[in-house]
């Protein structure tokens, strides 16, 4: 005997024309990091709109410094993982170190993360000529492009360490001249890391396409954050733009659940986890 019961509302894929529509629409995008098919299993249950393989598993996965060890291998082998356990929520692979350092390369690997690996998204740091012209390339030929502007982890050495971004008038207009440029290059999706709240806000608002946060303050269009940061598991101190989601809850799901209600209801980031 079968006991009838409440049916729930079928979730639709997540798209890059639904990413647009809920920017229009001023609904929150809620993103997180995996980086296997268990973890993108529980993202895919608690209805996360986007999951992203980022290279920071170098840092979280392979126990490296930095992003820089990553390899476009590594990055398919853990892209195909993650394609596996999701059915809806749409997925972003990074293109690694080096991956982008001209279009022919970065069409290569982009097809690779695509192809093999089953993102449907790539997402590119920085606003240089070459990256605009990766991005122009790529997205003519129907693979969609994140930018990633502000804190580049890609940069490291560049930046001198892991340094907030934009606090001087000249960096915060450099920071919104390369957020126009990438988008009119054909990105369809920005993620802005490690810059005050007040440029965040005025990236979001001077764009047509989504700008999701990670330490950019509560007005983006939506907010991303390293899976094993917002669970408190990460070792060492927990970066400021981050919240252990996993403490005073009973499980993975629940905290992954409570990160996206925050995070679309607009409570998080809460003050202390943004940059003046």
């Amino acid at each position: 005997m079968y006991v009838e019961t409440e049916k729930r509302p079928v979730r639709k894929p997540v798209t890059v024309p639904m990413l647009h529509a809920m920017k229009a629409e001023g609904r929150r995008i809620a993103m997180l990091t995996a980086y296997d098919f268990s973890m993108a299993s529980q993202l895919e249950a608690a209805g996360i709109d986007v999951a992203l393989v980022g290279d920071s598993l170098g840092m979280v996965i392979q126990g490296h410094a930095s992003t820089l060890p990553v390899t476009l291998e590594h990055m398919v082998y853990h892209v195909s993982a993650v394609a596996r356990g999701l059915t809806t929520t749409l997925l972003i692979a990074d293109m690694p170190f080096m991956g982008d350092r001209d279009t022919a390369h970065a069409l290569e690997a982009g097809a690779r993360l695509v192809g093999e690996g089953g993102a449907a998204m790539v997402k590119l740091e920085g606003g240089a000529p070459h990256i605009l012209d990766a991005i122009a390339a790529l997205t003519a030929r129907a693979i969609p492009v994140c930018a990633h502007l502000g804190l580049t982890p890609q940069s490291v050495h560049k930046f001198g360490g892991f340094r907030i971004q934009g606090r001087e008038a000249s960096a915060a207009e450099r920071v919104l001249t390369q957020a126009r440029a990438v988008q009119s290059a054909g990105a369809d999706l920005l993620v802005l890391e490690g810059v005050p709240s007040t440029l965040g806000e005025q990236v979001t608002k001077a764009l047509d396409i989504p700008v999701i946060g990670i330490g950019a303050g509560p007005h983006c269009d939506g907010q991303v954050l390293v899976c094993y940061d917002m669970l408190g598991i990460t070792p060492g101190k927990r970066p400021k733009f981050s919240k252990d989601f996993l403490a005073g809850r009973g499980s993975v799901a629940e905290a992954i659940a409570a990160y996206a209600e925050e995070v679309r209801n607009g409570s998080f980031p809460a003050p202390e986890n943004c940059f003046n």
